[in-house]
């Protein structure tokens, strides 16, 4: 019993049945062995039992109520199929036995009878059977484990025979070739397709499979290719002895291990960018214990502070470096970490440095510690910079000019770049220069006074501005456009600020523009060019805004000048005189303070001086003064203008005060400016208008072409006055001249034809030029016709009518003909007649035109034009019906008449037809007569009818 009790003292059994056996078996159970016994009448007892509780064993008589033990081995084979159960009945028989059995009872107890049963014997059956369970269940749950661990997706495993055979291969290991396993099993492990793309991986294989097959284990690591990489697999072989010791099987299992070779190589690489990160970055990076002394310095510490990590130990502490008090230890244990402590540091070279340090808690081997330090130096640089040049841009403001813009620059040029040498030159498009207009006494100083610079690109600021450049220099000596080559400077920037100019600054250091201060220098100038293009708009905004003023000024001035133009020209339609004209025009001009004072004076050929004929404004006894003083000076306006026939105009009456005489007079009076108006037309003269106005420069281009226009208005009036006046008078005075000038077109005519050549009236003006008619005696036609081709001033001749020694032509003429220029003034060319030695030309001059500009206007027009007699005379009723008929005559009919006249046409007999005439005027025959019908019948009205029909005011 004492061998049995191993098993059973741990075991928890349960006795069934009510039989007489079970109680003794019981008892030799609890007193026996420590087993845990349950004793339990019925089956269903039984099962509840197994259900609820862990049972090892079940002892079971056969006979139980309303059940058998079978029944209940099944029942329990149910819910645990390898719990074991041991049958014992005194009843047995074979055919029992072989039903248990056949059952998978696990043992099966023949009992001689139930009250003379070995309790003994039954325990000994029920230990072996407990036994044997338990180590088929081990073996059992040992296969399961290695089916398990066989199966492993992550691992692919083999088994060799004892000979290095493959005697079988998992899953994993058969997904990673494409062959099926019958085609290897029995082959060599070395040899099968895992390993054959390579003869070293082979050999690999074999190394480690040889010491397995010696009895010891073997491991390597090897490379296979894969679809699309390399795999790098773990092998390791491992013996199976069996329990004489000998070998059995080799296991081998093979692990990818790719992602850890990848993951280790990351790694390395990782290590290797830290430690090049460490090296390299600018932050340094501090770790010490509680005393301050250091337990690790970044290798790039060298970056701030200038030392290597040895020397920055040698200093001593982490207060000798970084201050002491840098922080409350209080505070960082309670915060665990104290971010952006500003401090200030001194590197190796004495430079002060001013730092962002973040320290936290750590336990890093020895420190406990971590100091994190940035160099923010150029930031607070920057910072201060920027916070001046905020200033400067808040002074630019309230600039107004751009040489006050260009001060500011240079006076917070030391403040924003903590540089004293500057300066600004600013271009002056004139001169094509840039003129240095602000510059620091310390440019002065290193490189002398600043020269203009012309801008041509041939020096550095010149350079800059053209192309727009901005230059920076570590030492500008080296630049070949150095114009100043004894400078000591040595840095030096180039900046263009836009159109304006160019912003200069430099030190004697070299090498002072670092990248912030390059950003700084942008920046500046930057600042400094938009406050420039702001000055300029504003000037030009202004500019626009005078030039809008001066614009308005003018338009409403000259608004004034037009209405007063066309209150003038309503007059001068309406005027019946010279004098009312003159009146009319002077009265307007000064109307409404227009201007102060006006007046219209002719020149007196006999005094030499003008005389006035009307004026109105101001006066004050000026023409008076002034007249009194022109013949003497001469200076007068309105003199000069008579003198010249040109405008004058004095803007500024006081600005020759001391030289002429005339403008005290005009000063006196309060007549700033002056402006004096030829009237003119035709080339006659009919005096001079001269305008006073009470301020400087009152008369612009506009008005002084308004009020030109308004001079040639006045005189083309008064012209027209005159030859209305002269249609009306019956007095006539005729001029007779000897005229001696070779380029006069019938003094050339006759002196080339070599005969007579006379004009006696019949002068048309058509769109296609001017035509005379003109009688030829002493040679043919023909002659004259030759000789008119070789003169410029005919562009074509018509024969009229002809006969043997002479006849009539009509000429087409390039200029202006006398009678045309005449009748402009009121007077009538009679005749011009010229032979080869004289030429006569006889004027009619009416009793209100002026003899003395008839007389004027022949002198201008030939060379020589003498006057030979003057004689006046009445004309008769009868010859002031002719300009009445002229006037009812169309160009047309008047053509046609002239025509028919001058051909012979009403002689008798006539020296041309009809059809002739018609023919020499281009029109059929019934036209020319229709014409001449209209024409008799229009002399004829004229002739008879009253005398009130209105006379002519043009001029034939």
């Amino acid at each position: 019993m004492d061998a049995s009790a191993g098993t059973l003292n741990t075991a928890s059994v349960v006795l069934v049945g009510k039989t007489s056996w079970v109680a003794p078996v019981a008892v030799a159970l609890q007193t026996s062995t420590e087993a845990t016994v349950r004793m339990e009448p019925t089956a269903e007892d039984a099962l509840e039992a197994v259900r609820s509780q862990a049972i090892d064993c079940v002892i079971t008589e056969y006979e139980l109520d309303e059940s058998t033990g079978l029944e209940l081995l099944a029942r329990v084979r149910e819910y645990a199929p390898t719990l074991p159960v041991v049958l014992c009945t005194a009843g047995g028989s074979e055919s029992l036995a072989s039903d248990a059995i056949a059952a998978g009872v696990d043992d099966y107890i023949a009992l001689s009878s139930s009250d003379t049963v070995d309790p003994e014997h039954v325990l000994s059956r029920a230990e072996r059977c407990l036994r044997d369970t338990r180590r088929t269940g081990t073996r059992r749950e040992r296969a399961r484990q290695f089916d398990a661990i066989f199966h492993d997706s992550r691992t692919a495993t083999w088994v060799l025979d004892a000979d290095g055979n493959l005697a079988r291969v998992n899953r994993t290991a058969q997904e990673m070739v494409d062959r099926g396993v019958e085609e290897v099993v029995g082959r060599p492990f070395w040899e099968l397709p895992w390993w054959t793309d390579s003869a070293g991986t082979r050999e690999d294989v074999k190394q480690i499979i040889d010491p397995a097959l010696n009895g010891t284990f073997g491991n390597a690591v090897v490379t296979r290719p894969d679809a699309d990489s390399v795999q790098v697999i773990e092998l390791s072989a491992r013996p199976v002895h069996s329990e004489r010791g000998e070998l059995v099987s080799v296991v081998v299992e093979g692990v990818d291990i790719t992602d850890r070779v990848d993951l280790e190589r990351d790694l390395r690489q990782s290590e290797e960018l830290h430690r090049v990160t460490l090296n390299n970055m600018t932050d340094t990076v501090l770790m010490t214990d509680e005393a301050g002394e250091y337990t690790y310095v970044c290798p790039n510490v060298h970056f701030i502070f200038g030392y290597s990590a040895d020397e920055i130990r040698e200093l001593g502490g982490i207060d000798e470096l970084l201050g002491e008090d840098l922080f409350d230890r209080d505070e960082l244990a309670s915060e665990g970490v104290l971010k952006n402590i500003e401090c200030t540091a001194t590197d190796k070279l004495g430079r002060e440095h001013t730092l962002l340090v973040n320290v936290r808690e750590v336990s890093i081997q020895d420190g406990t510690l971590l100091y994190s330090c940035r160099d923010i130096t150029k930031r607070k640089q920057r910072e201060e910079a920027l916070a001046t040049l905020q200033e400067t841009a808040r002074d630019f403001l309230y600039a107004e000019t751009k040489h006050e813009i260009a001060q500011h620059v240079v006076d917070d040029t030391a403040g924003v770049l903590d540089v004293d040498a500057s300066a600004v030159y600013l271009f002056d498009a004139k001169a094509n220069d840039l003129r240095p207009v602000a510059s620091s006494p310390e440019i002065e100083r290193v490189n002398g006074p600043l020269s203009v610079v012309h801008a041509d690109t041939e020096t550095l600021p010149s350079h800059s501005f053209v192309e727009d450049e901005a230059l920076f220099f570590d030492d500008v000596h080296d630049a070949q456009k150095l114009e100043n080559r004894a400078t000591d400077l040595r840095s030096a920037a180039y900046v263009p600020l836009g159109e304006h100019g160019v912003f200069v600054v430099g030190s004697p250091d070299v090498a002072v523009f670092d990248d912030v201060a390059r950003e700084l220098v942008d920046l500046l100038a930057a600042t400094a060019e938009a406050a420039l293009d702001r000055v300029a708009r504003e000037s030009t905004l202004r500019e626009q805004d005078r030039e809008l003023q001066r614009r308005n000024d003018q338009l409403t001035a000259l608004n004034r000048i037009n209405e007063t133009i066309r209150e003038i020209d309503q007059a001068l339609v309406q005027a019946e005189t010279r004098e009312e004209i003159e009146h009319t025009v002077c009265e307007l001009l000064t109307a409404d303070d227009r201007f102060d004072f006006a007046w219209i004076g002719t020149a007196d050929s006999a005094t030499g001086t003008l005389e006035p004929r009307a004026w109105s404004g101001a006066e004050q006894g000026y023409l008076d003064s002034v007249m009194i003083q022109q013949a003497q000076s001469g200076s007068e306006p309105s003199v000069r203008t008579a003198a010249t026939q040109q405008m004058v105009m004095v803007t500024n009456v006081a600005s020759k005060l001391r030289q002429e005489e005339w403008r005290k007079h005009a000063l006196s009076r309060d007549f700033l400016s002056v402006l004096s108006i030829p009237l003119v037309y035709n080339e006659f003269s009919y005096g001079v208008l001269t305008v006073y106005a009470d301020s400087q420069h009152a008369f612009d281009e506009t008005a002084q072409a308004v009020l030109g226009e308004l001079g040639e208005t006045i005189a083309s009036a008064t012209s027209a006055l005159e030859r209305k006046n002269a249609l009306l008078t019956t007095s006539l005075t005729r001029l007779e001249f000897g005229i001696d000038d070779s380029t006069f077109v019938l003094s050339r005519l006759a002196a080339q034809a070599d005969c007579s050549v006379s004009y006696q009236g019949g002068v048309q003006q058509t769109a296609d030029g001017t035509f005379v008619f003109v009688t030829v005696d002493g040679t043919s036609v023909k002659a004259v016709e030759r000789a008119a081709a070789d003169i410029l001033a005919v562009d074509d001749v018509q024969r009229i009518s002809a006969d043997g020694t002479g006849g009539v032509l009509r000429l087409r003429l390039s200029q202006p003909f006398l009678a045309l220029e005449l009748a402009d003034h009121g007077a009538v060319l009679r005749s011009a007649t010229a032979d080869t030695t004289r030429t006569t030309v006889v004027i009619d001059v009416p009793e209100s035109v002026d003899l003395h500009h008839v007389t004027d206007l022949v002198k201008r027009a030939f060379a020589v034009a003498e006057l030979r007699s003057k004689r006046t005379f009445d004309q008769s009723k009868a010859q002031t019906a002719g300009p009445k008929f002229f006037e009812r005559l169309t160009e047309r009919q008047l053509e046609v008449l002239q025509t028919a006249y001058y051909s012979g046409f009403f002689e008798s007999p006539r020296e041309n037809t009809g059809e002739d005439v018609a023919d020499m005027l281009d029109i059929s025959p019934p036209a020319f007569y229709q014409h001449v019908r209209t024409v008799q019948r229009k002399l004829f009205s004229t002739l008879f009818e009253d005398a009130s029909i209105p006379a002519s005011t043009d001029s034939l």
